[in-house]
C-alpha cells in the first residue's frame, strides 16, 4: 500500500515561541505552493508537526518536492489508525511486512535474521501505555508473528515507529531527511548578486535557508557577453525556485560603466570601483523592491578582490547590511554544496560574466587607498551612469514549477 499520508517534522520553528505560528504558517504556504503545480494537498496542523494528505499527487514527486522545502527537518510516509493498542499491533506488522518487501528481504532466509527496533513518540499523555512499554510489547508482537526478526537496539536493519498524537496513531518505517533551515520568506527579502560563477548562487541558497526571500541582480556586458551568458543566470534562478517558490531576476546592463571604469580607473582599482558601483546599483533595486539586505558570494581570500580591506571599502557605498554567507567557506567546500543542489553543472559552462571582463592581466593584491579611489570616481559621472544602467535593466520572474 502506497501512504498519501506524510507526517511533517521541523525543529527550529518549534522553537519560536509566541511567533511560532507565522512560522508555521509560512511553511504551510511554501510546502502547498510547491505541490500545487503536481495537484491538490491538505494540510493539517498538528502539535510540533504537520500531516500533509498528497491526494492523487505521485507519492515520489511529492518526495522529491519535499527534500528541497527549508523548514522541513524530516518527513514520513504514514499510516494513521485510532490509538488503540491492538490496531497499532496490526499496523505495525504491515508496516515492517510491507517495509521488508520494497527492500526485497525475506526475513529467515538461508537461515539469516534481519535485524529491527520499533521507536514509539507519545505526544498524547491520554494514553494508557508509556512509549517505552508500548514499544517493547509492539517488538514482541511482531516477534511473534513475523519468523526470522533479531532485536538490534543499535544498528537495526529496520525500523518501526509510532508517534501518538491526539488520539491517533502514525505508524511508518522510513524517515527522509529535509533541507532543514527556516520557511523562505519569514526573514525578509535580500538581493543576490549573480554572477554566474559556481559561488553566488550557494550562497543565495543558504540565505534562503535561513528565510530570506531572494531577488537576483546580475550585470551583463553585451555586446562583450552574450545571449548564452544571460541563459546561463536564467537557469540558476530556475533552480534557486526548486528551494524557494519564486526569484525575481534583474538584468543589468553594465558595459557603459566598465567602459568608463576601463579609461578612467588605474588597473589597480578597478575591480574594486567596478564593485562599489554593483553595491550601489543593488542598494536601489533593494530599496525599490523592500529588500532589506545585499547578499554577496565573497570568500575571504578566495581571490585577490576577496580580501578584508577590499571588502571594507566596497561597502562604504552601502548603509545596507551585506550578508556574505560563504564567507569562511573553501573552493571545495562550496563546490561540494553546489553539486548538491545542482547548481554547480551550469555554473561551469564557459560563458564569461562581466566581472571576467576588463579586468587587469593577473592579480593585483594592492591595499585600496580611499583617497585614491574617491578622487578616481570623481573622474566619473557615477549618478548619471547608474540612472542609465537602471534605466536599461530587464527584469524577469521566475516561479516553482515542481
Amino acid at each position: 500500500m502506497v501512504s498519501k499520508l506524510l507526517l511533517i517534522r521541523y525543529e527550529e520553528i518549534g522553537l519560536k515561541g509566541r511567533n511560532r505560528y507565522k512560522f508555521e504558517n509560512k511553511l504551510i504556504s511554501n510546502i502547498k505552493h510547491g505541490l500545487a503545480p503536481l495537484g491538490r494537498t491538505k494540510i493539517t496542523t498538528l502539535r510540533n508537526r504537520m500531516l500533509l494528505d498528497i491526494g492523487e499527487i505521485d507519492p515520489g514527486e511529492a518526495v522529491e518536492c519535499l527534500r528541497r522545502v527549508f523548514g522541513i527537518a524530516s518527513f514520513s510516509p504514514v499510516t494513521r489508525v485510532e490509538a488503540d493498542e491492538k490496531l497499532i499491533y496490526e499496523t505495525a506488522k504491515t508496516t515492517l511486512m510491507e517495509a521488508l518487501e520494497r527492500e526485497e528481504i525475506t526475513p529467515g532466509e538461508n537461515g539469516k535474521e534481519i535485524s529491527y527496533r520499533v521507536t514509539v513518540k507519545r505526544a498524547d499523555k491520554s494514553f494508557p501505555i508509556s512509549s517505552m512499554d508500548l514499544a517493547s510489547r509492539i517488538g514482541a508482537y511482531l516477534m511473534d508473528n513475523i519468523p526470522g526478526l533479531k532485536v538490534d537496539l543499535h544498528n537495526p536493519r529496520m525500523v518501526v515507529s509510532v508517534d501518538i498524537r491526539q488520539g491517533q496513531a502514525y505508524v511508518f518505517s522510513e524517515t527522509i531527511p529535509g533541507p532543514g533551515g527556516l520557511p523562505v520568506g519569514v526573514s525578509g527579502k535580500g538581493i543576490l548578486f549573480l554572477s554566474g560563477g559556481i559561488d553566488s548562487p550557494v550562497a543565495g541558497w543558504l540565505a534562503m535557508k535561513r528565510g530570506i526571500e531572494i531577488e537576483a541582480v546580475h550585470f551583463h556586458s553585451f555586446p562583450f557577453t552574450g545571449e548564452k551568458s544571460k541563459e546561463k543566470v536564467k537557469d540558476l534562478c530556475r533552480v534557486l525556485t526548486n528551494y524557494g517558490g519564486q526569484v525575481k531576476l534583474h538584468m543589468v546592463h553594465f558595459t557603459d560603466i566598465q567602459k568608463a571604469i576601463h579609461q578612467n580607473c588605474p588597473p589597480s582599482f578597478r575591480i574594486t570601483v567596478m564593485r562599489r558601483f554593483m553595491f550601489r546599483i543593488g542598494q536601489r533595486i533593494a530599496e525599490n523592491s523592500g529588500a532589506l539586505a545585499l547578499v554577496t558570494g565573497e570568500s575571504v581570500g578566495q581571490v585577490s578582490s576577496q580580501t578584508l580591506e577590499n571588502m571594507a571599502a566596497i561597502n562604504k557605498v552601502t548603509v545596507m547590511p551585506v550578508l556574505r554567507p560563504l564567507i569562511t567557506y573553501d573552493k571545495l567546500e562550496i563546490i561540494k554544496m553546489a553539486q548538491k543542489i545542482g547548481t554547480y553543472d551550469i555554473s561551469i559552462q564557459p560563458y564569461e560574466d562581466c566581472c571576467t571582463l576588463f579586468l587587469p592581466k593577473g592579480p593585483i593584491t594592492i591595499k585600496p587607498n580611499m583617497g585614491k579611489i574617491l578622487k578616481t570616481e570623481s573622474l566619473l559621472d557615477v549618478d548619471g551612469l547608474i540612472e542609465d544602467a537602471l534605466e536599461k535593466t530587464e527584469t524577469f520572474n521566475f516561479t516553482w514549477e515542481g
